[in-house]
C-alpha cells in the first residue's frame, strides 16, 4: 500500500506533463484526460477551452467525437442482432434494396458483419476528391454548413469501384457505418438518434452524448471551442474557430458529440459486458491486426472497436475519433475497470502520439490488460 501511492502520483504527474507539453510545444489550444479506475476518477487539463476568453478546459465539456461514433453504431446494430431483429450475415441488399449498386458494387454480396468490420471493400466516400476539396483547405470555411443526406454519401461511394471484393481485404471506410445507420433506422422504424437515446444514453445516464439533428450546427450544452488550421501544413497557418459546423457529412460514422466522462462510462459498460449479450460481445471483440499503413500502427480492429498494444506491455481496448477541430481517444483494460478518455480541441500536430504517451504513462505501472 505504501508503494502504490508514489507510483500513482508519478504516473499522474507524467500524464499532466504530456498535456502541458501538447499546449506549450505543439501549440494546441487545450488537452484533457479523465481517468477512471477502481480508486475513482481523476481529471487533468492544460490550456484553454476558448482562445478568446482564456477560459480553462473543464471535465463536463462537450466536443465532437468523430469515429468514436462507430462504436455506438456497432453496439446498436449488435443489440438488434441479439434481439433477432436482424442478422450479421444479412446482406445490405436485404435491408437497403438497390442502394449499393453500380461500378462493381453489389449490396447482395456484402454482409452487415463486413460493414462493421471494415471488410466490405466499399470505397470510403470521405476520400472522394470532390468532397475533400470542400472539406479540407480554404474552401472548408464556405462549405462548413453544407448538409448531406446519408443516401447522398452512399451515392458518392457508389461513383467509385470497390477497393476489393467483399471479405478479401481491410480498409477504413465511413461508408459502411453510414449504411449501418440506415439499416438501424430501417429495422426499427425509428431514427438513429432515438435508438441511441433509448438504448444507450438514458440507461447509462449519459448527460452530454447525442447525435446532432439536421441543421443543428451548435453544441447543445457546456462545450469547448474547437479550432482548426483546415489541414494546411504550414506551421503558421491561420487557426479558425470551427465549433459551429454541420456534422451530417459524418452522421453515424462520425457525427456524435460527447464528454470525457460519458465516454468512460460508455466504454466501461461496453467492455464489462453490460450492453451486449456474450455472443454479440464475442463478435464485437474478435479483432484482427490492421494492415500496415492502413490505419493506426499497432492496432487490431473488431466490429466497431479496436485494441492497441503499448510498449509497457498493456493491451488496451476502445476507439478514437477525429472531426474538424477535435480529436478524442478512449481506451482501457478489457474488463472496463481502468479507462482513460482524452480530448484535444485542435486538429493539428500529432494527436495519436500524444494520446499514446498519456496511455503509456497511465498504464506503465500495470503493464497488463
Amino acid at each position: 500500500m505504501t508503494k502504490s501511492v508514489p507510483q500513482r502520483m508519478s504516473s499522474r504527474a507524467a500524464v499532466q506533463e504530456v498535456l502541458d507539453r501538447a499546449v506549450s510545444e505543439s501549440g494546441l489550444p487545450g488537452m484533457v484526460a479523465e481517468v477512471q479506475d477502481r480508486a475513482g476518477g481523476w481529471f487533468a487539463a492544460a490550456g484553454v477551452a476558448d482562445k478568446a476568453s482564456g477560459r480553462a478546459r473543464l471535465a463536463q465539456e462537450q466536443f465532437r467525437i468523430g469515429s468514436t461514433t462507430k462504436t455506438f453504431t456497432a453496439t446498436l446494430l449488435l443489440q438488434l442482432a441479439a434481439e433477432h431483429t436482424l442478422g450479421l450475415d444479412d446482406t445490405v441488399e436485404q435491408w437497403l434494396p438497390g442502394l449499393v449498386r453500380g461500378n462493381g458494387n453489389d449490396g447482395g454480396g456484402i454482409t452487415l458483419r463486413q460493414l462493421l468490420g471494415m471488410t466490405s471493400g466499399l470505397f470510403n466516400y470521405a476520400q472522394d476528391e470532390r468532397l475533400t476539396s470542400r472539406h479540407y483547405g480554404p474552401a472548408f470555411l464556405e462549405h462548413r454548413y453544407d448538409r448531406f443526406r446519408p443516401e447522398q454519401l452512399v451515392g458518392v461511394a457508389m461513383s467509385h469501384a470497390p477497393d476489393f471484393a467483399p471479405g478479401e481485404g481491410w480498409t477504413y471506410s465511413n461508408t459502411g457505418y453510414v449504411l449501418c445507420g440506415l439499416v438501424i433506422e430501417k429495422a426499427t422504424g425509428r431514427s438513429y438518434a432515438d435508438e441511441l437515446d433509448d438504448r444507450i444514453v438514458r440507461p447509462l445516464g449519459l448527460t452530454g452524448t447525442y447525435l446532432p439533428g439536421g441543421g443543428q450546427h451548435e453544441l447543445r450544452g457546456p462545450h469547448t471551442r474547437l479550432y482548426s488550421k483546415n489541414h494546411l501544413p504550414a506551421p503558421d497557418a491561420e487557426i479558425h474557430d470551427v465549433t459551429e459546423i454541420d456534422a451530417s457529412f459524418a452522421w453515424t460514422a462520425g457525427g456524435m458529440v460527447s464528454t470525457v466522462g460519458d465516454l468512460n462510462r460508455f466504454f466501461g459498460a461496453l467492455l464489462a459486458g453490460r450492453l451486449l449479450p456474450p455472443a454479440q460481445q464475442g463478435e464485437m471483440f474478435t479483432v484482427f491486426p490492421t494492415p500496415e499503413g492502413k490505419w493506426i500502427p499497432g492496432t487490431s480492429y473488431g466490429l466497431g472497436v479496436a485494441s492497441v498494444d503499448l510498449s509497457c506491455g498493456a493491451t488496451l481496448w476502445g476507439m478514437g475519433g477525429a472531426f474538424t477541430g477535435s480529436f478524442c481517444y478512449t481506451f482501457g483494460t478489457r474488463d472496463g475497470e481502468h479507462l482513460v478518455s482524452q480530448s484535444l480541441n485542435g486538429d493539428w500536430s500529432d494527436p495519436i502520439g500524444l494520446f499514446t504517451e498519456v496511455l503509456e504513462a497511465e498504464f506503465a505501472k500495470t503493464g497488463s490488460a
